[in-house]
């Protein structure tokens, strides 16, 4: 990979066998000091310190890497803090049993922990030594027993993907100095930025489906509505996750020849994965979920392995927290709008996606880069999450957006020292578009304007909800993929975190069987995906025309075009087939035909064809709604409680990017996120070509 020389040192001969010495003398210099001011704790003999340190370092490196197999839920569960109270428990049994040390109670043996792991902390960072050393090391150690060739294999691949990144904001992090380590590598001359359109659903199910499988074939959003089976379906869920995968796999994704996947929705048929929703063992029935190869918690137990990880992870998420309480004070008093509530759990669950999540999907792919794997397609949700409640552009999502460069510098870092040379690719799923989230600004959600409409009470107490829980589904899946075994415990674990991956007003069935969903108005359901909401009649089979609509719901269609919150409506007639209404014009897809002013001005110029690819997806709804864009001054009024959102059309959501190597091969216009899947293959295919052609020059000729 030609990129410029990563900051800072990579490996120093002795410097491991440095810090272990110096990490053992710092140990019985702490356990002096510890001795000294914690009561309750006493050492009485000189050689006690030097003896415990040597016994805790044993515990850490040998003892709590087996503990961990099975603590590894509580860990997770606990943001590392579940470390500590397990290797106390061990501190306390060495100290028990060392002759002359005095200790009074469990709480202070935890203590002790802390302190040690803090003290291997400070020295790692002394000596200018992160964690990733290990794993240098062994990687340097394999190139020898290899003999060194890094041309022996063909290059491989890392798509590294910065969810909800839209192409504007990142050309304006580069320059601003917010993403160095893209800046380095596009001012350097060694990568390129390009630019790609989103389908209409521009969001992580439609995109990620399409990009890994080659097919986002009605998707319809990050939820939909399926009235044949009475059933809403959520990406977000392991079971509809699954289902998905299954309609969309033929078993040759993008990651099937070895390749793995870290942090997805989607397999995309890789043989390694963690933290992806579609295969969690445990949420996932049997006859939908994949072989896995990794053994359980791939990625999680090389992170918690380390007793330093927790401590580190637990202290970035307690700044997390401080952050995220900081900023959303910040807001309020200077009454920046537009803005949503940011209390609650939120400031305590927002560590899950930018620190902890984060950072074992790093360790993953550092490993996977140790391991040679051909391909690797990572997703870091952070700045998504972020930027859903803060803004697209205001300083603590661009905090969260320089934490997430910083880690992709640390990748390329890693690739120095693989076996296999590596080029990176950096790109988003879509972006997003900011704005004062519907309800908001006009005082009901869509759900109850549709209800009412239709008459219905117009009160759905599932578009109250403060928030919804969108795209924050990779916290749940690490604590499921963590707590996959079978015993009592990881059983009631599994279903806390079913349960909190949905709220309560979010009605939903079992995939695949027919259940109840709550309803707006008699026989009308209601479904919302961001800047999308689609509505479907239930009393009537298949797509309702807009003739039965106008007639059984005569001020549904005007009182909907004519809302200042929403840009336009698809519905089918039986007379003209697929049209667009707009407040002072329609668009009729299947001849071309425009009455009035065009309702897809300012969508972009493939917002027709799109929606026309919309319209023929067997679950597209009775009513499609977009909301509205104001091209002028690029807001919107997303229908969920956001204030940068996506899901739709209408401004940066649907420009996504590619930061890619510049020998990489890229067509002047790419829409769709299969069009990206099959530029993604050339790629691949491109750089393994040349290895291929040299394996076959080598072979004998035969028959000459």
């Amino acid at each position: 990979m030609n990129l410029p020389p990563a900051k800072g040192r990579l490996l120093r001969g002795g410097r491991v066998a440095a810090r272990i010495l110096l990490v053992w003398l710092a140990v019985v210099g702490a356990l002096r000091a510890v001795d000294a001011l914690l009561p309750g704790f006493a050492m009485h003999h000189w050689w006690q310190p030097t003896v415990c340190a040597l016994l805790l370092g044993l515990l850490n490196a040998v003892v709590w890497p087996l503990v961990l197999r099975i603590a590894l839920p509580v860990a997770m569960f606990t943001f590392g803090v579940g470390s500590f109270l397990f290797l106390g428990a061990g501190a306390l049994a060495i100290f028990s049993a060392m002759p002359g040390v005095e200790i009074h109670d469990f709480g202070s043996a935890v203590i002790v922990v802390l302190v040690l792991a803090a003290v291997g902390a400070l020295i790692s960072g002394v000596l200018a030594v992160d964690e990733d050393e290990i794993f240098f090391r062994r990687a340097a150690r394999r190139a020898r027993r290899g003999g060194g060739d890094r041309a022996a294999d063909p290059p491989g691949i890392l798509f590294l993907q910065v969810d909800g990144l839209g192409y504007d904001v990142v050309r304006r992090a580069v320059r601003d100095g917010d993403m160095p380590t893209l800046a380095a590598w596009l001012t350097g001359g060694s990568h390129a930025l390009s630019l790609w359109h989103t389908d209409w659903s521009s969001q992580t199910g439609a995109s990620v489906c399409g990009i890994l499988h080659g097919s986002n074939h009605d998707i319809l959003g990050f939820r939909w509505y399926e009235k044949d089976r009475d059933h809403v379906m959520a990406c977000a869920h392991p079971r509809d996750a699954a289902e998905i995968e299954r309609r969309h796999s033929n078993g040759k994704g993008l990651l099937a020849d070895g390749g793995a996947a870290r942090g997805n929705l989607f397999t995309g048929d890789a043989p390694h994965f963690s933290l992806t929703m579609s295969s969690i063992a445990g949420l996932v029935p049997k006859d939908q979920r994949r072989s896995k190869k990794d053994r359980i918690g791939a990625g999680y137990y090389a992170y918690f392995a380390n007793p330093v990880n927790a401590l580190r992870t637990f202290a970035a998420s307690l700044v997390d927290v401080g952050r995220e309480l900081s900023a959303a004070s910040r807001q309020r008093r200077a009454d920046v709008r537009p803005r949503t509530k940011r209390g609650g759990w939120y400031p305590l669950a927002r560590p899950g996606t930018t620190v902890i999540a984060r950072d074992v999907v790093v360790s993953a792919i550092i490993e996977d880069i140790l391991n040679g794997r051909p391909a690797v397609y990572a997703d870091f949700l952070g700045y998504d999450e972020v930027a859903h409640h803060s803004g697209i552009e205001r300083f603590d999502a661009l905090a969260v957006l320089r934490s997430i460069d910083q880690q992709i510098g640390r990748i390329a870092r890693a690739c120095q020292l693989s076996t296999r040379r590596y080029h990176v690719v950096v790109l988003s799923d879509h972006g997003q578009t900011q704005g004062w989230a519907f309800a908001d600004r006009f005082g009901e959600p869509v759900e109850s304007l549709v209800g009412r409409l239709c008459g219905g009470s117009g009160d759905d107490p599932g578009a109250h909800s403060a928030r919804r829980s969108a795209e924050g589904w990779q916290v749940g899946a690490a604590l499921a993929e963590a707590t996959s075994g079978g015993g009592l415990i990881a059983r009631r674990l599994r279903g806390r975190v079913e349960r909190a991956g949905f709220a309560d007003d979010r009605p939903r069935t079992e995939s695949g069987k027919p259940g109840e969903v709550s309803r707006v108005a008699p026989g009308v359901v209601t479904v919302v995906s961001g800047h999308v909401a689609m509505v479907s009649f239930t009393e009537h089979e298949g797509r309702v025309p807009l003739e039965t609509i106008e007639r059984e719901y005569p001020e549904l269609l005007p009182s909907l075009v004519d809302h200042d919150g929403i840009g336009f409506v698809l519905v089918r007639s039986e007379e003209f087939g697929p049209v667009v209404l707009g407040r002072d014009g329609l668009h009729r897809l299947a001849t071309g035909v425009v009455i009035g002013e065009d309702p897809l001005l300012g969508y972009g110029e493939h917002a027709a064809d799109l929606i026309r690819r919309v319209d023929r997806f067997p679950h597209c709804a009775d009513l499609m709604i977009n909301s509205s864009y104001d091209p002028s001054t690029g807001d919107a009024s997303p229908f969920e409680p956001h204030v940068g959102s996506h899901g739709g059309l209408g401004g940066p959501q649907s420009r996504a990017f590619l930061v890619h190597p510049k020998e990489f091969e890229v067509p002047d216009e790419i829409v769709g996120a299969e069009r990206v899947h099959r530029l993604f293959r050339d790629w691949l295919a491109d750089v393994r070509a040349p290895a291929h052609a040299s394996q076959a020059a080598d072979q004998p000729a035969v028959g000459r």
